[in-house]
């Protein structure tokens, strides 16, 4: 048995700080969400550390719930999160099964069972990501079955939690109802992650990402017209953060190409190909209060 540890050397074999620095990279803000996830790895470091002296050790819990509203980020982390857990052992295969009620919810007596076993075995090795989990738990219909989703996912929380890891996600106020509903099922979440809305100044960073990563440019008007449509959307109905932008900008994109198309005949410069410009932006209903995409499922820009 060694006699010492070195936490460096363990840090900077198991690769994580790669995943992390992954994580800086894709996300814009979320520094409490970014400072928990290093918590937890530094967590595991240090119990796997205490494993090697034969210190006493319990098997740390490590499921999860992610609450915030659409579009901050839960998805991501939740699979950086999945690949932190892989590369220090926790996990086989470090894969995110996403799933949502109707997954895991049967229509009849007898089909919730094998739907939420199926998801789970699909899961096995990895993390199962229950969006908007709170829609399992429906208090005023008797002939519901999300209450048996639940209760399988429990045991299996507990039976098999060192083959398969649960994230529960949905908006803050829900996810507290749904917990409150099931003392069972907020004992077994270990770490509760709250994701925080962008600032204004977020979006338009996470807007020059997005621009970056697809190889286009705002002018300098289109960037103030941007400034103001992120203002003007963020009080609008269905708001959902970077979805939002990212919807945003595949609308401007629509309508550049639109514009380019008009000017058939003319010979084009790879700055014209590249440039949004502020009639791209300024087209947008936002301007006149109306939300573009609007049906709820979309959260539409």
């Amino acid at each position: 048995m060694p006699s010492s540890v070195d936490l460096a050397s363990a840090y900077a074999d198991s690769g994580v700080a790669e995943v992390l620095d992954q994580l800086d990279r894709e996300l814009i803000g979320l520094a409490p969400v970014k400072t928990r996830i290093r918590e937890i790895a530094a967590l595991l470091l240090v119990d796997q550390a205490r494993q090697q002296l034969e210190l006493p050790s319990t098997a740390p819990s490590l499921h999860m719930s992610f609450t915030g509203h659409p579009g901050t980020g839960k998805t991501t982390v939740a699979q950086r999160m999945s690949q932190i857990l892989h590369r220090l052992g926790y996990l086989r295969k470090g894969h995110v099964v996403t799933a949502t009620r109707d997954d895991l919810v049967g229509q009849y007596v007898g089909h919730t069972a094998p739907k939420t076993k199926e998801m789970l075995k699909r899961a096995q090795g990895g993390v199962l990501f229950i969006d908007e989990a709170y829609y399992l738990y429906k208090p005023d219909n008797e002939r519901d079955y999300g209450a048996e989703a639940i209760e399988i996912l429990l045991q299996e929380m507990e039976s098999r939690r060192s083959d398969v890891v649960v994230i529960f996600a949905g908006y803050r106020d829900r996810m507290e109802t749904f917990y409150s509903s099931n003392p069972g099922l907020s004992s077994r979440v270990a770490h509760h992650l709250d994701f925080p809305d962008y600032s204004d100044d977020e979006l338009m960073a996470i807007a020059g990402l997005l621009l970056e990563a697809q190889h286009y440019q705002f002018s300098a008007e289109a960037e103030t017209a941007f400034s103001d449509y992120v203002s003007r959307r963020r009080q609008l109905p269905f708001f959902a953060n970077a979805r939002s932008v990212r919807n945003a900008l595949d609308r401007a994109r629509l309508r550049q190409a639109n514009r380019l198309f008009s000017r058939m005949g003319e010979a084009l410069t790879k700055q014209d190909l590249i440039t949004i410009e502020e009639a791209d932006i300024r087209a947008s209903r936002v301007f006149k209060g109306e939300v573009e995409g609007h049906h709820p499922a979309q959260h539409g820009a």
